[in-house]
């Protein structure tokens, strides 16, 4: 039916968007909940983790404050990776914010929640700085940053997102068999011009114009001379 193209645009592209809208956000996120989750069992063979933390052990501590929004961060990118639909990817987008947002208050949080103890970094002032940094505080704050921004994008419907729209629901109004593909005209062949269809000029001296009359004029005086010789000959 022509109304499913004539579908007025203010509805169009409000769900579906391109897959690529938020992949290099989801990369991104992955990447860092992979590392909030893993450091804490891999930094203790780099003398990278906190005093009374060994690698590969497990802790209340380290499942609430970086194995769980480690893979509430994983979770959210991958959303973002891999879904075409708006709704889907905001979920996403919100999920790593608040991953984000728990690497932030997580240490706060920890002593009045009874949610574990998490020790002393190891090394020197710069070094423990590092690893406060690096465990919560830079890496949820890099979180929050990489989710607010996918969520922006994902809050503005563009032009492209309506032709997306327009395009997929014309594919499934024809797979359905509600409209039927536009037939293509068959082409039409050019009528092609022999020599011998082509209007000939007349010759020279049979219409009117100034060649035909120059052309009598001369006929007329050769005529004339040829009577002025005759009649010398009598």
């Amino acid at each position: 039916m022509a109304h499913v193209f004539d579908t007025d645009a203010r509805g169009l592209g409000a769900w579906h968007i391109p897959r690529s809208r938020g992949a290099v956000s989801g990369i991104l996120l992955m990447a860092l909940g992979v590392w909030g989750a893993l450091i804490p069992f891999i930094g203790p063979y780099f003398d990278f983790a906190f005093t009374q933390d060994s690698a590969w052990t497990w802790s209340s501590a380290r499942f609430w404050l970086e194995v769980l929004p480690g893979i509430a961060a994983f979770a959210g990118g991958l959303l973002l990776l891999v879904s075409a639909n708006r709704g889907t990817a905001a979920v996403g987008a919100w999920l790593a914010i608040a991953a984000g947002a728990w690497f932030v208050l997580g240490p706060t949080l920890a002593g009045p929640w009874n949610l574990g103890a998490l020790g002393v970094p190891q090394g020197g002032s710069a070094r423990q700085a590092l690893v406060w940094i690096s465990f919560f505080y830079g890496l949820g704050a890099v979180i929050i940053f990489l989710g607010a921004t996918a969520w922006g994008r994902l809050s503005v419907r563009g032009v492209r997102d309506v032709e997306v729209a327009r395009r997929r629901r014309s594919r499934r109004a024809v797979r359905s068999g509600d409209v039927a593909p536009e037939p293509v005209p068959p082409a039409v062949a050019e009528p092609q011009v022999y020599p011998s269809d082509r209007p000939t000029a007349p010759a020279p001296g049979v219409g009117d114009g100034p060649v035909g009359a120059e052309h009598g004029a001369s006929s007329g005086r050769m005529s004339g001379f040829g009577r002025h010789r005759r009649r010398g000959s009598h």
